[in-house]
């Protein structure tokens, strides 16, 4: 069986599914497809038909979204990094999903105005709301994470992959979280893994 694929880039938010595959240490292919015209191309709406990043092949199935490509590859390959039981699983679900619904659209209306509008074109007002409106579910985030190192279980987890890799972008924006020392502390562990730093060196 040939080993799987995966189409990304890192500076994007492929670095979600490149990290999770990390983590995983499975040999694999990486496809460095951007999110520009190449995610358009008709060989790659073959393999994603929304035109976007990531993808994945591994052997029959073809898989998008960032979330479900880290939950099966957690799942399949990853060993202790999937919860082992169901209650578990359903948490790390749980967190999959709440991230890129309450985290996800607010921090992207910050990403599109500050790195994808024209300096003399940017609102303001805009950026402020996000963030205000981001202490709301980074106050859950920093409940859950009171006197627990991790979300789900005793170790690091695809809840953990998927919250933080979601997260990612207000790193890249330099938006800090000081004022939630639980999620500061907990940030601090996702990003420092090594499969973290393994993704960022891939194209």
């Amino acid at each position: 069986m040939s080993k799987p694929r995966l189409f990304g880039i890192s500076a994007s938010r492929a670095i979600r599914a490149i990290w999770g595959i990390e983590e995983t240490g499975i040999d694999y292919e990486q496809i460095a497809v951007s999110y520009g015209a190449d995610s358009k191309a008709g060989d790659y709406l073959a393999v994603n038909p929304n035109g976007r990043i990531p993808a994945l092949i591994d052997g029959d199935l073809q898989l998008f979204e960032s979330m479900a490509i880290n939950l099966y590859l957690a799942k399949r390959y990853g060993g202790a990094l999937y919860p082992a039981d169901a209650d578990d699983e359903a948490r790390a679900w749980q967190w999959s999903v709440w991230a890129i619904s309450e985290i996800e659209p607010l921090q992207m209306q910050i990403v599109v105005q500050t790195l994808f509008t024209p300096e003399d074109k940017r609102n303001p007002a805009v950026i402020e709301a996000a963030a205000k409106s981001l202490q709301r579910p980074l106050k859950v985030l920093d409940a859950a994470l009171q006197g627990r190192d991790w979300l789900v279980g005793a170790a690091f987890s695809v809840a953990d992959l998927n919250v933080a890799s979601v997260m990612y972008l207000l790193k890249a924006i330099r938006m800090g979280y000081a004022e939630h020392a639980n999620v500061r502390r907990w940030a601090d562990a996702c990003y420092a893994r090594p499969a973290l730093t393994r993704a960022l060196a891939r194209p």
